[in-house]
């Protein structure tokens, strides 16, 4: 891989480089190659690139527009910077080059992005493979967090995206080497989003922009639109921008939901597999089809199968607001921003449950409690997966359904100062408060058919495989078993900042200058979690309609339209819809203050001083110049958190509060020198921390999923993790607006987080029965409480190294001849060291270097503009990494993966006059199918990829067309 990359993107580089003169004088181009880097006009005002000549003789000026404008701004930046910096800037105020923040983020180097599994958005980065609590994003420099969707309730440090429409920035720096005044925490980097202001463009702006999309799998149109009014009247200006889009996605595929087992593990004990399982080799219709019981026993099963459909509607609205003045000594600004993202999910679950398959009591109903072991009737294994198909009886069919609601509303405001008291000094300050609010709740009614004889195969299509049976799925008459669960969880993120700034130039010696820089900060950020969980009181409910009752409010009639479900599976079943499920159980109604859940809910406040100051030199060494930064960063953290704490066994649990202090010395030096003219060497040194979550702070004794039997407790006392950091690159600039570069990284990391575990019994952790899943209770609602959990504790311990290396190329190819010469390119390769915090260790003792994070990641971009038309085409694509975090052998030699994926998305654009442009936008053109395998470490029965899958989702294709103008 590494090769190809390498092996394609140096003859572009060296062939526009050093190719011929004559081809380079096209159109302009003379002009273009004689001027420095970053002395082009870099106006934003249409999409096509000119050559205007001025008196004859003298150099051209090149005028660089749309995408291509963008991208040379964003490399100027990066040029002009001392530390590893990139930039991504908008074309012009307004026109922010992707929809959506975080998949314009994945275009650099060292970026992976994660998605979010109901909209196929992108939501949360990842840098350089470090998990995305590890980064820090700030908004004009103040530090933000904000969650959303299946995120919320999380308590994990970070920022989620997708709450924002990218009209609302103008510019977004990215900060991979550390500097003394950076916001300290982001072990991964720092990310800088800067709201438009009037000033940045000062004239009278108004732009907008309206389009409509369409997805392939919801076949569902949705409107979206922007606006954005800016003007300045002498020292004055004003600007204010709105946003809103409304899109629905459909999702289908299929589910095993947590693994697969085998009797050999799974009936000994659920510790050493994904779930419990054990056939029933004493049933008179027993066949073990010329196996041998052992074979059979050893052969793998999945925990869930059943097919999986989703539709996620979504509206996003934005407002973003600056008041501005500026004159020769003063710059103040007052800056707003609020962005509000409502969700609705249904989910709908169809298939065979084979987790906790045992029987002991054959005089038990078939299918059911103690007389749930699967009957092999007539079976096959497959030898190249070990996967166990065919006919077994007394299986029970689960339909369910999930109808979720999701909420995120934030809010900004920032009064922000600087004063040039003389040509040498300036003083700046700002004063901020933010806040995040996000909440979620969610219904899931399910019902059961039992002591079922059922034929499974795979086939060759695992994402839909193929079930039937001799029962009829529509009839509500056959169902029964019925369950019902519900949550509640709201998190608040509050941030208030300020900061005074002093920036003085001065002289040195000879041709030598200097830049200080020293200040001083305070930020103080609360979090707080608030969980609900009613699912006793909807239980008791339940149990009073009886089964009739409830059969009555089913239907065979699916209530997600346009599903993608494939030939071998049931295409209708009984299920409930949202209306019945929500008027029955309404979940507002019942998960009030009186089913809080203290164990899982807290406040946590951290109050951090810091102190900087660095400085930047600039002189000449051996007749090139080089720059260099050094500073030093000090910051004393307090943190206060209230939580509950259970009082002895069986006790109350009573308010508790805990606290902790501690300090960081973060020294920081970075340098760029100039080897040629056109080759820069780059290199840096510093300290950062990283806090640790606060769910493994502040949180007690949690149990994450309801449907695994693990839980974890927090610790309090967790220190930052720790961090040296090296970054070395070189960088040529060819041409104006042209990159090719290598990079290397080295992170020593200290105080990691590791976690341990015991082994233990739900009884022993005093948590509500509610903590569990409906497939952990009985009838009643209650939980045994010798049920086995293991139990998770994190605390500081050991050392980790994270290594690797990037690559990166950009160019605007003008040398090509017309009308070829609008062609470009960009690319980014990232590759990343084997790293893990944990040991992956066979059966047999055999260590397995698995990580935690891909190996390697890349982004391929190409362009056309010229004159009216512009096209680009991105491909970003990421290798697979380990699923969940601190991975361990259950037991059953099965590593869990998520498997590498890739996503093009596409775009054209046409100037129909110089201040309207018609736009078609194509995401996920590729239509991607997203999934998580397990693959056999022990290599005995193949890889795994596309056959023991755990979740398999098609998102579809989204088709946006639309209009942008000006006026």
């Amino acid at each position: 891989m590494k090769k190809k990359i390498l092996a394609s993107l140096l003859p572009l580089a060296l062939a526009a480089a050093y190719g011929s003169n004559a081809a380079a004088q096209e159109a302009g181009t003379a002009g273009e190659q004689a001027a420095p880097a970053g002395a082009q006009d870099l106006s934003a005002a249409g999409v096509q690139a000119d050559a205007a000549a001025s008196a004859p003789g003298s150099p051209q000026t090149v005028t660089v527009t749309g995408f291509r404008s963008s991208l040379q701004k964003a490399l100027n930046l990066k040029q002009q910077a001392i530390g590893v910096r990139d930039s991504i800037v908008a074309e012009d105020i307004g026109k922010f080059p992707e929809a959506n923040v975080a998949e314009s983020l994945q275009r650099v180097p060292g970026v992976i992005l994660n998605r979010d599994d109901s909209s196929g958005e992108g939501q949360r980065i990842s840098i350089r493979g470090l998990p995305t609590e590890y980064s820090v994003t700030t908004l004009n420099g103040a530090p933000v967090n904000t969650t959303s969707t299946s995120t919320i309730g999380s308590a994990a440090r970070g920022f989620n995206y997708d709450v924002f429409a990218s009209e609302l920035f103008g510019r977004i720096d990215f900060y991979k080497s550390p500097l003394a005044e950076l916001t300290e925490g982001g072990l991964g980097g720092v990310v800088d989003l800067q709201s438009p202001r009037p000033f940045d463009n000062p004239k009278r702006t108004i732009r907008y922009a309206l389009s409509e999309s369409y997805n392939t799998m919801s076949k569902k149109a949705d409107p979206s639109g922007f606006a954005l009014y800016s003007n300045t009247w002498g020292n004055w200006g004003v600007l204010a921008g709105v946003a809103h889009s409304e899109s629905v996605n459909n999702r289908s595929g299929f589910e095993a939901t947590g693994g697969y087992n085998s009797s050999y593990n799974g009936s000994r004990s659920p510790i050493l597999g994904n779930f419990a399982l054990a056939l029933d080799y004493a049933d008179p219709r027993a066949n073990l089809s010329g196996y041998t019981r052992d074979q059979i026993d050893r052969a793998f099963l999945p925990r869930i199968y059943r097919f999986y459909g989703s539709s996620n509607d979504r509206t996003r609205d934005g407002f973003v607001g600056s008041l501005q003045y500026k004159d020769e000594r003063f710059n103040l600004s007052l800056d707003t921003m609020y962005s509000q993202l409502k969700n609705s999910r249904d989910e709908i679950y169809y298939g065979i449950l084979i987790r906790n398959s045992k029987t002991t009591d054959r005089t038990a109903p078939a299918g059911q409690g103690n007389h749930s072991g699967l009957v092999p009737i007539n079976v096959h294994i497959d030898p190249a997966t070990n996967l166990l198909t065919g006919t077994f009886g007394n299986t029970s069919y689960s339909s369910g359904a999930t109808y979720g609601e999701d909420e995120t509303k934030f809010g900004y405001v920032a009064a922000n100062g600087q004063w040039k008291v003389n040509s040498k000094l300036a003083l700046s300050g700002q004063l901020s408060a933010n806040q995040s609010r996000a909440l979620s709740y969610q219904d899931t009614l399910s019902g059961q058919i039992f002591g079922v004889d059922s034929t499974i195969d795979y086939g060759s299509d695992h994402v839909y495989p193929s079930l039937s049976s001799p029962v009829d799925y529509t009839n509500p008459a056959n169902f029964s078993g019925f369950g019902i669960a519900t949550s509640w969880t709201r998190e608040t993120d509050k941030g208030k900042q300020g900061r005074l700034v002093a920036d003085w130039d001065y002289d040195l010696f000879g041709d030598w200058s200097g830049h200080l820089k020293g200040g001083v900060v305070y930020v103080e950020t609360t979090k707080g979690i608030n969980k609900r969980n009613a699912s006793t009181a909807m239980t008791a409910k339940l149990n009073g309609l009886g089964a009739a009752g409830i059969r009555s409010g089913m239907t065979a009639t699916l209530p997600i339209s346009n599903l993608d479900i494939g030939s071998g599976w049931p295409s209708r079943f009984g299920t409930f819809t949202r209306g019945y499920t929500y008027s029955t159980f309404d979940p507002l109604a019942f998960n009030t203050d009186a089913a809080f859940t203290p164990a899982q809910s807290f406040e946590a406040t951290e109050k951090v001083s810091t102190g900087f100051i660095q400085s930047d030199f600039k002189g000449r060494v051996l007749e090139r110049e080089l720059r260099f930064n050094v500073g030093v960063r000090y910051s004393h953290t307090e943190l206060d958190i209230d939580n509950y704490k259970k009082t002895g066994s069986g006790g109350a649990y009573l308010p508790n509060r805990e606290q902790g202090a501690y300090s960081n010395l973060l020294p920081a030096a970075s340098a760029a020198f100039d080897l040629t003219e056109d080759l820069m060497w780059r290199a840096s040194y510093g300290k950062t921390i990283s806090r640790a979550s606060l769910s493994i702070i502040a949180a007690q004794t949690v149990i994450p999923n309801p449907f695994d039997n693990g839980a974890t407790a927090g610790n309090p006392n967790l220190k930052p993790q720790q961090s040296k950091n090296l970054d070395t690159s070189l960088e040529w600039y060819f041409k104006p607006g042209s990159l090719l570069s290598a990079a290397y990284f080295r992170k020593e990391l200290s105080d990691a987080t590791v976690s341990s575990t015991t082994n233990t019994t739900f009884g022993a952790l005093g948590l509500p029965d509610s903590s569990l899943g409906a497939i952990f209770q009985d009838a009643n609602g209650r939980v045994d409480p010798s049920l086995p959990i293991v139990l998770r504790t994190y605390s500081n311990a050991g050392k980790q190294t994270l290594k690797g290396y990037e690559l990166a190329y950009q160019q605007a190819f003008t040398f090509l001849p017309d009308p070829f010469k609008g062609f470009g390119a960009l690319a980014s390769y990232t590759h990343i060291d084997p790293f893990n915090s944990q040991r992956w260790i066979t059966n047999a003792g055999k260590e397995i270097k698995v990580n935690s994070v891909p190996k390697y990641a890349y982004s391929v971009t190409t362009y056309y503009e010229r004159g009216p038309l512009a096209m680009r085409l991105s491909y970003n694509y990421k290798g697979r990494s380990l699923h969940g975090d601190n991975p361990k052998n259950n037991g059953d030699d099965l590593i869990r993966w998520r498997a590498a994926r890739g996503y093009l998305d596409g775009n054209i654009s046409y100037q129909l006059t110089p201040n309207l442009e018609l736009r078609l936008d194509a995401l996920n053109l590729s239509n991607t199918l997203s999934y998580d395998y397990f693959e056999d470490a022990s290599g005995q029965y193949g890889s795994g990829k596309r056959t023991r899958m755990d979740y398999a989702k098609y998102d579809g294709r989204t088709i946006k067309i639309g209009i942008r103008g000006k006026l």
